[in-house]
């Protein structure tokens, strides 16, 4: 529990410290959703509460801010998790992750597509897009799948957020069924 509150601690200071940059409420919303933790569920909330942008445009900006290091990770974390593991501090970190990752990836194990699009779209930390990348290189899903799993669950994690953001919790509740719904019946006929 404490390297969560840590975690959360440091994506905090990371976005107060990105909010203070003269940049755009644009640019500063893609770079959020962009962050590991923060994602999309802290961009649109930022973007459609703090920022008052239209809930189409966070959610474009968000989305988008979020999948962005979505083909690299899914690309180069083999190699990336290698260079890293030749510091014994790098060895400690990634297997830290790894381990913490796998505890969580029994349903996409089992289910795989459908498993990790589930798992990417339940807004809450460590679930999203980064961890979902983490999970399908671990679990040796294909590439195609996995970017196509992670962006499906980005989606609906969006949706969700977005709803969260404009209608509270019953809204929240409402989009999270139904896209869920979505998500497990188009992935069936696949």
């Amino acid at each position: 529990m404490e390297a969560h509150f840590g975690d959360i601690i440091t994506t905090r200071v990371m976005i107060e410290e990105i909010l203070g940059w003269n940049i755009s409420h644009e640019l500063c919303i893609v770079i959020i959703s962009a962050l590991p933790i923060a994602e999309l569920r802290v961009g649109l909330p930022v973007a459609i509460n703090l920022f008052h942008m239209p809930w189409y445009k966070a959610f474009c900006l968000a989305t988008t801010g979020n999948l962005l290091p979505v083909p690299i990770l899914l690309l180069f974390l083999d190699p990336l998790s290698r260079a890293v593991c030749h510091v014994k501090a790098g060895q400690k970190l990634v297997d830290w992750v790894f381990r913490h990752t796998m505890k969580r990836g029994a349903s996409i194990e089992r289910y795989e597509k459908i498993g990790l699009a589930l798992f990417v779209a339940i807004p809450l930390p460590v679930t999203g897009a980064w961890t979902g990348c983490i999970a399908a290189f671990l679990l040796g899903l294909k590439l195609r799948y996995s970017f196509l799993s992670i962006l499906v669950g980005v989606i609906v994690a969006g949706a969700i957020v977005t709803s969260l953001c404009l209608l509270g919790w019953l809204g929240a509740a409402i989009a999270g069924s139904a896209l869920s719904t979505v998500v497990i019946l188009s992935w069936r006929r696949t």
